[in-house]
C-alpha cells in the first residue's frame, strides 16, 4: 500500500495510484470504509451501504488491472450515487417511503457513464424527499448533518453527496440541480459543485426530454477533480436530443486558467433582489480584493434577474405536478407538506401560465447573453445564509426578513437556474463561527471549461 495516498488525497491522486498499482482498489476501499465507519454514524451521508458488494467490485477492479484489460479514468475509486439516480440492482428510494423498496433494473445515463469509467459502487448518498428542498432529511433514512458543525444542515438536495465528500468518505460525487441542489450543499459543506450549462450532462430516461430546469452534474473537493468527473459525465447521447455536441474529453486536460484581465461583475445581493445574511454578504463583497489582486477588473454590476422568480416558481410547480402529481393523488398525505404544496401549486396552471414562464425564461437567457458580451464572470452568493440549524426545514428569516416558503432563501441559486448558464460553487470563506461560505461564479452558456478555469484560478489564489 502506498503511504502517500489516503482518503483525503485528491481523486486524481487516488486514481493515479490505483492505475500505477501503488495501491489496490481493495486497499483504497478499505481506507474509505474505515472513514465511513468513523464519520457516517453521526453524519448520515451515505445510505444503503453494501460493503460486501463493494468488496466484490473492488476485487474485480484489481483483476481487470492485473489482466491488462482497458480501464476508465475513475478506475477503482469508491463511489456512492445520489439516491435520486437509478442504479441497477441497488436500492434507490428518492428519500420517500413510497419508494423505500424500489430497486431499479436499469442504470440511468449519468450512472451508466460513471460506472463505465471504473468506479467501485459502495451505496447511495442521502437526499430530501424527491430532491425537493435544500436541506437533506427524509423519513426513510433521517437527516444528513454538516461535517463542519453537525448541529447544522448539510444543504440539499445533494447534501449526502457534499457531506460524504467533505468528510473523506468518497473522493467524488454526483448530484443534480434544479434550484441549487448541487451548489447549495457545496457551499454549506465547503466543497465544489457545478451546475453545468443546459445540455452539457444529458439525462435519460426522463419523463420529459424538453424539461430543462434540472440538470445533473459533478461535485468534488477541488476544481481539478470536478473537471475529471465532468469529463466522464458530459457529452452527447442519441437518447437525449438536447445534449450539447462537445465530447466530455474537452474537460479531461489540465485546466490552467488565470483571473488576470477578466471582467468580473460582483454583486452580493443582485441589487437588492435577494435578501442576504450580513456575514455572507460581507464575505462575497470581500472577494473583490482577491479578484483584483489576481489581475481581474472588478465592477459592481449585475443583470436584472427579478423576473426569474415567477419564471422559476411556475416551471418548478408545473414540473413537479407533471412528474409527481399522479403519485401524490394516489397517496394523499404521504409526501412531506412542502413538496405536496409545490405539486398542488402546479395543478391550476394554464397553458398561458406556462407559456408566459417560457417567454420570461427566453428573455432572461437573452439578457444574460448580452450581459456576457461585456463581462466574463458574474460573482454572487451561492446560498443567502450560512448553514442553518439541522432541526429546521428552512430558515425562517434572513436578518429579520421573513422567509415564507422553503424556496424563498434559495433565490441566489434559482435565479441563475432559469438563465441556463453554468454556475459553480467554490469554497471561499468562513463565518465568525467557522461555517463554510461558497462563492457562486457564473459564465455564459456553453463556457463551462472557461468557468472551471476561472474557478481553478480562484482556488489557486486562495491557496
Amino acid at each position: 500500500m502506498s503511504d502517500d495516498v489516503g482518503v483525503d488525497s485528491t481523486a486524481r491522486e487516488q486514481a493515479a495510484a490505483v492505475a500505477e498499482r501503488r495501491i489496490s482498489a481493495r486497499e483504497l476501499l478499505d481506507l474509505h470504509l474505515t472513514r465511513i465507519a468513523e464519520r457516517n454514524p453521526e453524519l448520515n451521508a451515505i445510505v444503503s451501504l453494501d460493503e460486501e458488494r463493494a468488496r466484490t467490485g473492488a476485487a474485480e477492479a484489481d483483476r481487470t488491472l492485473a489482466a491488462g484489460r482497458p480501464t476508465g479514468p475513475l478506475h477503482g475509486l469508491p463511489f456512492a450515487f445520489k439516491d435520486t439516480h437509478a442504479v441497477a440492482g441497488w436500492r434507490t428510494t428518492y428519500g420517500s417511503p413510497l419508494m423505500a423498496d424500489n430497486v431499479p433494473e436499469q442504470d440511468e445515463l449519468i450512472v451508466e457513464r460513471v460506472r463505465a469509467a471504473g468506479v467501485v459502487v459502495i451505496g447511495k448518498t442521502n437526499v430530501p424527499e424527491f430532491a425537493a428542498g435544500s436541506h437533506t432529511f427524509n423519513t426513510v433514512f433521517g437527516t444528513t448533518l454538516n461535517p463542519v458543525d453537525p448541529t447544522r444542515s448539510a444543504g440539499g438536495s445533494s447534501g449526502g453527496a457534499a457531506c460524504a465528500l467533505a468528510s473523506g468518505m468518497v473522493p467524488l460525487a454526483d448530484g443534480s440541480d434544479m434550484g441549487g441542489s448541487l451548489r447549495n450543499p457545496a457551499s454549506f459543506c465547503g466543497v465544489v459543485g457545478l451546475r453545468p450549462s443546459l445540455g452539457r450532462v444529458p439525462e435519460w430516461p426522463h419523463y420529459n426530454q424538453w424539461e430543462t430546469t434540472s440538470v445533473g452534474g459533478p461535485m468534488a473537493r477541488n476544481v481539478g477533480d470536478l473537471a475529471l468527473l465532468l469529463s466522464v459525465m458530459a457529452g452527447p447521447d442519441p437518447r437525449a436530443p438536447q445534449a450539447l455536441g462537445d465530447p466530455g474529453s474537452v474537460f479531461a486536460a489540465p485546466l490552467g486558467g488565470s483571473l488576470d484581465g477578466l471582467r468580473v461583475a460582483l454583486s452580493p445581493d443582485l441589487a437588492g433582489t435577494i435578501a442576504v445574511d450580513r456575514e455572507v454578504a460581507q464575505i462575497v463583497a470581500g472577494s473583490a480584493g482577491t479578484f483584483r489582486d489576481a489581475g481581474a477588473r472588478v465592477v459592481h454590476e449585475q443583470p436584472d434577474l427579478a423576473a426569474g422568480d415567477a419564471v422559476f416558481r411556475t416551471l418548478r410547480a408545473w414540473h413537479l405536478h407533471a412528474k409527481l402529481g399522479a403519485l401524490h393523488a394516489a397517496h394523499p398525505g404521504a409526501l412531506k407538506t412542502s413538496l405536496a404544496d409545490n405539486i398542488d401549486a402546479g395543478a391550476p396552471l394554464t397553458g398561458a401560465d406556462v407559456a408566459a414562464a417560457y417567454a420570461g425564461r427566453t428573455m432572461l437567457s437573452e439578457r444574460m447573453r448580452v450581459f456576457f458580451e461585456t463581462h466574463d464572470l458574474l460573482v454572487l452568493p451561492v446560498s443567502q445564509v450560512p448553514p442553518f440549524p439541522a432541526d429546521q426545514e428552512f430558515p425562517s428569516d434572513i436578518d429579520g426578513e421573513p422567509m415564507q416558503t422553503y424556496l424563498d432563501w434559495m433565490r441566489a441559486a434559482y435565479l441563475i437556474t432559469v438563465t441556463g448558464c453554468p454556475a459553480v460553487s467554490v469554497p471561499f470563506g468562513r463565518t465568525a463561527t467557522g461555517l463554510p461560505v461558497g462563492l457562486q461564479l457564473v459564465a455564459a452558456h456553453g463556457r463551462d471549461r472557461f468557468l472551471l478555469q476561472a474557478a481553478a484560478a480562484l482556488e489557486s489564489a486562495l491557496a
